[in-house]
């Protein structure tokens, strides 16, 4: 199965600004509340939700491409923590 076709689906501009928004999450103290378990559902929700706005409707399409975003961003922040050799305590 072949699922080079994901990689067509990400929204750059929603991709930055999941990527903010879980950095938020994260850092902030006053959200220290929020388990770092539920922040790819965010993530996911939130890139969904930007998607559609950014496409100017709700379709199947642009809420999967968004939700597909959101979780690729959890991913580069994982991989851009990782690169700059950043240890954090989970």
């Amino acid at each position: 199965m072949d699922l080079n076709y994901i990689t067509q689906m990400y929204v750059p501009i929603v991709m930055a600004a999941c990527l903010v928004i879980g950095y938020c999450v994260k850092h902030i103290t006053c959200l220290d509340r929020i388990s770092n378990q539920y922040i790819p559902s965010i993530l996911a929700i939130a890139g969904a939700v930007l998607t559609c706005i950014d496409s100017g409707g709700v379709t199947l399409n642009s809420i999967v491409a968004g939700a597909v975003t959101g979780l690729a961003s959890t991913g580069l922040y994982e991989a851009f923590r990782n690169l700059i050799g950043e240890n954090e305590k989970l």
